[in-house]
């Protein structure tokens, strides 16, 4: 399950790549290199996106989306598809979003293996998690609101959502033994086989993997594995949900370290008053918050 660590973050920055483009070209034709400076900056922030939505899925987990996880560089294919592209009108951005995504994404798996087989699979079922969580969205219209007539529409739902979407896919996410007889040539960006013809028809939309993760309690800077040491975690906390409440344990007591309590002083707003008119003016608090970390216990390696 290594591989997926990867692979989560290269699906979900497809994922932001797909919702950002769809949505940046909305309500206008474009064409050849005005096209092109739209979907790289679009490419651009949705690879950002991704990268923070990564963070954040995975903020209480031992793999936490580290800055060096995933190095996006702008890659030749990136650079030379820019024209050829015309697009009009909202009820294709979705179908634009996907064409940019699989240029950018699908485009930089060059090996015909069962990585590369599997990388494009995840890409996919991606791409299919965004359409799974668009919503439909109505309007109404009539004489004083009586909604005699509606408009409707298909929207993109929040990439909040999406992350946590692919984030439940990816808790569930299927080990694959693969069959090299289905592997075959023709891996390239514009022709290459249909990587859900390795798995199961059922698996279309599910996340897969090759290999079982290590545990990445300890630092392996060969690996690029940070390790939990000095990690924090919390613990009595409220109004958190299962994952942040079970972190200390995850991350210090599961891999051999103990939990130390660190008092610290923070600043914050109080005694808040309003002005006429119209500020607000606040006084600034100092109160002790209590940090739990992981550390080695005295005298162990």
């Amino acid at each position: 399950m290594g591989d997926l660590f990867m692979l989560w973050l290269a699906v979900v920055v497809g994922c932001a790549t797909f919702s950002t483009s769809a949505w940046s070209v909305n309500n206008f034709l474009m064409t050849g290199p005005k096209a092109y400076l739209t979907y790289t900056t679009s490419v651009a922030l949705g690879a950002q996106s991704g990268v923070e939505e990564c963070k954040f899925q995975f903020a209480w987990e031992r793999w936490n989306c580290p800055e060096n996880a995933l190095q996006l560089s702008t890659h030749n294919r990136l650079r030379s598809g820019g024209h050829g592209w015309i697009w009009g009108g909202c009820s294709d951005n979705v179908e634009f979003g996907e064409r940019i995504s699989k240029l950018f994404v699908d485009s930089l798996e060059k090996g015909k293996d069962a990585r590369a087989l599997m990388n494009l699979h995840n890409n996919r079922a991606g791409r299919l998690a965004v359409r799974a969580t668009m919503r439909r969205t109505c309007k109404c219209h009539g004489i004083s609101g009586s909604c005699s007539v509606q408009t409707c529409w298909l929207q993109l739902a929040d990439f909040r959502e999406m992350g946590g979407y692919l984030k439940t896919k990816y808790d569930r996410a299927l080990k694959i033994d693969m069959d090299k007889r289905h592997l075959r040539a023709g891996n390239s960006a514009e022709g290459r086989w249909a990587p859900t013809e390795a798995f199961l028809p059922s698996a279309e939309a599910e996340l897969v993997f090759l290999e079982e993760s290590p545990d990445y309690c300890t630092h392996n800077s060969s690996l690029g594995i940070h390790g939990t040491e000095g990690r924090e975690c919390l613990q009595n906390s409220r109004n958190t949900s299962h994952r942040e409440q079970h972190s200390c344990g995850r991350l210090c007591t599961e891999c051999g370290l103990r939990v130390e309590e660190r008092r610290t002083q923070a600043t914050r707003s109080c005694n808040c008053k309003f002005h006429w008119c119209c500020t607000v003016k606040c006084d600034q608090c100092r109160h002790v918050v209590n940090k739990y970390y992981c550390v080695h216990s005295p005298g162990s390696a």
